[in-house]
């Protein structure tokens, strides 16, 4: 077998500080003819006066590629979710 027809396999570190990841119930997309941005945030929404806070927990920029890529796997891994959330809701018929 020649190197080119080897499968390559990622090889991706997470250093142990980040393993917690970052909470957010907010997300703003901006874009530019050459990549996306996606700015997640920590929303307060129990606020009921005023402006509603929130703090920026991480921003993500992306080529439009990636970003194709990126909306491909999600909506794959949604209807993933979505049918084993279906199957795991169904009602149970009482035994005949």
């Amino acid at each position: 077998m020649d190197d080119e027809s080897r499968e390559r396999q990622l090889n991706i570190h997470l250093d142990p500080s980040q393993l917690g990841g970052a909470y957010a119930n907010f997300a703003n997309i901006t874009f530019s003819d050459y990549e996306f941005t996606i700015t997640f945030a920590r929303i307060d929404h129990e606020v009921e006066e005023g402006d509603i806070p929130g703090v920026v927990v991480t921003r993500v920029n992306m080529s439009t590629k990636f970003t194709k890529e990126l909306m491909d796997a999600l909506q794959d891994s949604w209807s993933k979710w979505s049918a084993r959330e279906g199957i795991r809701n169904l009602p149970e018929t009482p035994p005949s």
